[in-house]
């Protein structure tokens, strides 16, 4: 994280906090979306899942869009078709299925690719690809967390440390960071605001794992240890992506936070390695 001033100008810019965010708008969105997250999984867990598909949905689309400014084209209604139905499969029939409609859509995928010609054919298949597996195969570990009849609070666990991490390691940086984690790739983020995440997120785990799914203390510090590791993974690495692609955010749908994706970067990072701790060890 950052630690510089921005200076609005003459005009009268937003005003934005240490770390470059539009701070009210940022929370404000923040909050909005966690209410709506909270109302749709403890009012009825289908309408979860149909919060979570237009989710990915909108930020398929969004990638598919910065995709597009490097010539990319990106076979999308065979991903978007066959990510939804892995989604539903995943929730209401078993894993088996989900994995083997993701195999059909791969094979519908470049089908659909085949009819614009083999210029760039590997290219925007492989794009195609990419998006199912890195936005709906993650979701579909959110799905299966979702499935138990506890599945309400593994959900909330495994969101919960993904915020935790993201809120400490902001709060950290912007208070005392100065040695950047990786200035190449995303100088914002510094050494500091990791700890601070790590700390947040491990206390969230282990109150979580331990008030609301009745699991021993020491699953919830695993939790939060890979909430961690996992979410700075996930956002480091989109923001690779955006720096390989010359963009700022994935979108400008959220004020204060960019595209849906910059906010979906570092949960659908967690969504497998929080679905396998609580597996094993909850």
């Amino acid at each position: 994280m950052t630690s510089e001033v921005p200076t609005p100008d003459a005009a009268g810019e937003k005003k934005t906090g240490r770390a470059g965010r539009d701070l009210r708008a940022a929370i404000t969105v923040g909050v909005s979306l966690v209410v709506l997250v909270l109302l749709s999984l403890f009012w009825v867990k289908d309408l979860f899942v149909a919060v979570a598909a237009v989710a990915l949905v909108v930020a398929a689309i969004e990638i598919s869009r910065a995709l597009a400014t490097s010539g990319i084209r990106v076979p999308l209604p065979p991903v978007l078709v066959g990510g939804l139905a892995m989604l539903v499969v995943a929730f209401y029939d078993e894993m088996d299925t989900a994995a083997a409609i993701m195999a059909l859509t791969v094979i519908a995928t470049m089908a659909w690719r085949l009819r614009s010609g083999s210029d760039g054919f590997v290219r925007d298949a492989t794009a195609g690809i990419f998006l199912l597996s890195y936005l709906f195969l993650m979701g579909v570990f959110v799905m299966r967390m979702l499935a138990p009849d506890d599945g309400t609070w593994r959900v909330v666990a495994f969101i919960l440390v993904t915020i935790a991490s993201d809120i400490g390691g902001y709060a950290a940086g912007v208070l005392f960071g100065k040695h950047p984690m990786a200035p190449t790739i995303s100088p914002k983020k510094s050494w500091e605001g990791f700890a601070g995440s790590m700390l947040a997120s491990v206390a969230a785990g282990i109150l979580i794992v331990v008030y609301a799914l009745e699991g021993p203390w020491w699953a919830g510090l695993v939790l939060g240890v890979a909430g961690v590791c996992f979410a700075t993974l996930g956002d480091l690495c989109e923001s690779l992506i955006k720096r390989d692609l010359g963009i700022k955010d994935m979108g400008d749908l959220l004020p204060g936070h960019g595209g849906l994706m910059d906010r979906l970067d570092s949960l659908i990072a967690v969504a497998p390695v929080a679905y396998l701790v609580m597996y094993l060890l909850v």
